[in-house]
């Protein structure tokens, strides 16, 4: 009998059925394991709560805000700032900072829009995002009955920062209230939505 792997050559002397569990229970193993790492330096999953993003991104009705029948499910890409800086527009998952869970009452993860990038001044007139004293073009992400009439001091975002806001201006608590974000607190870019079925799409 030729054993043509390690799992065989470490099972072979045990009698049936114990060889069937023993390389079930392995190859189990295995693939959690594969799994793990996927999760923990590739792609992981995350639900979208509030209605910070929308519409961009749904969450459930009849939540505060919330227009879709169940909320998206999104990929965020874990390793691709590691090769390439975060952009301003991106859509990515953090980790906040400690004054979120002050300003918010709930920290943790979020995901939110890269709005200003490190060495820039960013101001708010009225809900217009102004970046170095020129008005930001947001058309294509935030239809103006989204645009809230909130306004604050410039900000000078440090090196490796960002500044991030929702899309759902009026409905978002964000780097208005509890500053910018660390470089390492940026988990990765939102790439694709897998659930609800009719909202799969690559972003």
């Amino acid at each position: 009998m030729n054993f043509k792997n390690p799992i065989d050559r470490l099972s072979r002397r045990l009698p049936q059925p114990w060889r069937a569990i023993v390389d079930w229970g392995l190859t189990i193993a295995i693939a959690v394991g594969a799994v793990l790492l996927i999760k923990a330096f590739i792609v992981n999953p995350y639900r979208i709560p509030s209605a910070s993003m929308e519409p961009t991104f749904h969450c459930t009705a009849p939540g505060p805000g919330c227009e879709g029948s169940h909320s998206d499910r999104v990929i965020a890409n874990r390793f691709i700032y590691h090769f390439q800086d975060p952009e301003r527009g991106d859509i990515v998952v953090f980790d906040t900072p400690p004054a979120a869970a002050q300003e918010c009452g709930i920290g943790g993860v979020f995901v939110k829009r890269i709005v200003g990038l490190p060495g820039e001044t960013v101001a708010l007139e009225n809900g217009v995002v102004f970046i170095d004293g020129v008005a930001l073009d947001e058309e294509s992400y935030l239809p103006l009955g989204r645009l809230d009439q909130s306004s604050t001091v410039p900000i000078m975002i440090g090196a490796d920062e960002y500044f991030m806001l929702g899309d759902n201006r009026a409905q978002s608590c964000d780097s208005r209230s509890w500053g910018t974000v660390p470089r390492d607190n940026l988990i990765g870019p939102v790439f694709f939505v897998y659930w609800p079925i009719e909202r799969i799409d690559f972003r």
